[in-house]
């Protein structure tokens, strides 16, 4: 009887080893969508999402296509045009106007979601991937490397976020990419700080205890045991970080160092179109809403992650 019981055990162990991170996964996905904030956040980014994926069918002209190159009449900084509430049929409908260069304001401003999503997530993510492995390293080794590299980030948090990207920009040279890159630099601290303190709770957890004493090398414990317990507290830090970076690099833009025209950016049509405030304030307003919009959806998906992932307010 007992050789039967034996492969009954290890196939039963098997399954629960199986299932576990199924509804780990499970559970928090549930978690999350009791969240009314993380909910309301998750239709905006949806919806955005939707838009930039659909751009090419949702626009009516290119980003960059001036009516007067396709011979349509219009005027600098002509107010919206929307047939259904009582423009005249014989006009050309813009419902959002056209800007300063005879460009449908919509059509840009669906083109900028792409824009500014991309930023979002790459800057975000390699801030995340810097950032998470200077704070592996410093909370799990300890030491001096803890102290020198707490230092650095010590000495990059010790600069106003802006100014010190408006600096990397200026020394790498005006352009989307390089404001992503700067953005990216200054974020890294913030991550590396979450990382360190979210390792140095978990290196001291029971199962590492046990991996040690079973003799598994530190490099093992580290990035099987260690970081992806660790990972949580960064992963919120980041869904919230993505709303910042895209109003980081639309106001580097605003300035003149993020986008350069003719590209569709939210912060740079804002930029462009300033002197037109008084005469044609849509202008300001619609790529306004449309930054409004995607910084907001991120912050309440992030809020809403984290109240769903901190054990002490999910009950």
């Amino acid at each position: 009887m007992t050789v039967g019981v034996e492969p009954v055990r290890d196939l039963a162990a098997d399954e629960l080893e199986r299932a576990a991170p199924a509804s780990l996964w499970r559970d928090t996905i549930r978690n999350i969508l009791r969240q009314r904030s993380a909910v309301i956040g998750l239709i905006i980014l949806l919806f955005l999402f939707l838009v930039a994926l659909f751009a090419p069918v949702i626009a009516p002209y290119g980003p960059d296509d001036s009516m007067l190159d396709l011979g349509i009449p219009g005027r600098r900084g002509e107010a919206p045009c929307i047939h259904l509430l009582g423009c005249p049929a014989d006009r050309v409908q813009h419902i959002m106007g056209l800007d300063s260069n005879l460009r449908d304001e919509f059509s840009r401003i669906v083109y900028g979601s792409r824009v500014s999503l991309q930023v979002g997530f790459l800057t975000v993510g390699l801030s995340i991937i810097v950032g998470s492995f200077i704070g592996a390293m410093a909370g799990f080794f300890g030491g001096a490397a803890d102290n020198v590299l707490m230092r650095l980030m010590d000495i990059v948090l010790s600069f106003p976020s802006l100014i010190l990207a408006i600096a990397i920009v200026t020394v790498l040279g005006s352009g989307l990419i390089n404001a992503q890159m700067a953005i990216a630099i200054v974020a890294v601290p913030i991550y590396a700080r979450v990382m360190r303190a979210s390792v140095l709770s978990v290196r001291e957890a029971d199962f590492v205890t046990a991996s040690r004493a079973l003799g598994e090398s530190s490099r093992g414990i580290l990035s099987r045991r260690v970081l992806p317990n660790a990972l949580t507290p960064a992963i919120v830090q980041g869904t919230l970080g993505i709303g910042a970076a895209i109003l980081e690099v639309a106001a580097l833009s605003f300035v003149g160092l993020g986008a350069q025209p003719p590209q569709a950016e939210w912060g740079a049509m804002i930029s462009q179109d300033r002197n037109l405030f008084f005469s044609a304030p849509h202008l300001i307003f619609f790529p306004g809403v449309a930054i409004t919009l995607v910084v907001l959806g991120f912050n309440l998906l992030g809020d809403g992650m984290r109240d769903a992932l901190d054990p002490r307010l999910n009950r």
